[in-house]
């Protein structure tokens, strides 16, 4: 347990702790969202009807989006952000249930995913990394391709390490993130949505017992609860496709550290942004100390 917990923890610091710095300098707390690296109105109306839990709408404009724009990585690896969101909306990964149980928050889910949303992700990634590639060839320096080939491999970890505990892996798979991450900071130092996974590792691995905490530092991991809520506000202000997932973790974290006005504001954005997902209403009645609907996946 302890080997499978330390190896989560330095998979989810290794993806994004070379981005931290660069980050800093590039945004700052106060200034409005930066543009993402690539805005599409069907992908951006794709991600609002995903976050509302209408996965097969989603996937159709991710698809649409791909079939007019063959050469362009974001409508594949968008279909594959699509089954990972849904597949940890049926896990009930996204939830104050399990955000707020450490044995499952550090653990890992129960079971296995599903493996016909697997077969799917898996082939929507194969197509967003051979386009990237494609694309990287021609200009190194191409950071739409940079994006979509980051997030492709991210995801791929992520499901990885989280939903099938294969930690020797994900490992592998973040040898490759790393050097994506660096070389897409560099192209652009205003990609706000990297805070995200900057935010959640820091506030994670500061959740950890102080031993296996101490354990870390000898590998130069430095977890640190407070600044990894700072890192998720700045993603929940300043993201854009991935904005309304910070603020899900944040308003998740601020009720472990029992910061209610903090958790309300957020889950009461979502459940107005996003009317059709009942699962922000639940938590909002959760922080509001109202009695909570089951959560029912459909």
């Amino acid at each position: 347990m302890r080997l499978r917990l330390l190896s989560i923890v330095f998979f989810l610091w290794a993806a994004i702790a070379p981005c931290g710095a660069q980050l800093d300098a590039g945004l700052s707390g106060d200034g409005p969202k930066t543009t993402p690296v690539n805005s599409a109105p069907s992908i951006e109306t794709g991600f609002h009807l995903l976050y509302e839990l209408k996965f097969p709408e989603a996937r159709g404009e991710f698809a649409s989006w791909e079939k007019n724009h063959p050469e362009d990585p974001i409508g594949s690896v968008s279909k594959a952000a699509g089954y990972l969101f849904e597949e940890f909306y049926y896990q009930g990964v996204l939830s104050s249930d399990f955000f707020l149980n450490d044995k499952r928050l550090l653990g890992g889910i129960e079971g296995k995913p599903d493996a016909k949303r697997k077969a799917a992700f898996n082939e929507a990634i194969v197509r967003a990394r051979d386009i990237a590639k494609r694309r990287l060839k021609a200009n190194s320096s191409d950071a739409d391709a940079l994006f979509a080939l980051t997030l492709a491999t991210g995801m791929q970890a992520d499901y990885a390490g989280i939903l099938e505990k294969r930690h020797i892996e994900s490992l592998r798979l973040i040898k490759d993130s790393e050097t994506l991450a660096k070389q897409l900071i560099a192209v652009r130092p205003d990609a706000a949505d990297a805070y995200l996974a900057l935010g959640a590792a820091n506030y994670i691995i500061g959740c950890l017992p102080a031993h296996q905490r101490f354990f870390l530092w000898f590998g130069g991991i430095h977890g640190d609860r407070v600044a990894g809520m700072n890192q998720l506000r700045l993603a929940a202000k300043k993201g854009h496709y991935l904005r309304p997932y910070a603020k899900i973790l944040l308003g998740l974290a601020a009720l472990r550290e029992k910061q209610e006005d903090v958790a309300r504001m957020q889950f009461s954005d979502l459940a107005r942004e996003f009317p059709d997902n009942p699962l922000f209403a639940r938590e909002l009645a959760r922080v509001n100390h109202k009695p909570m609907p089951s959560y029912i996946t459909r």
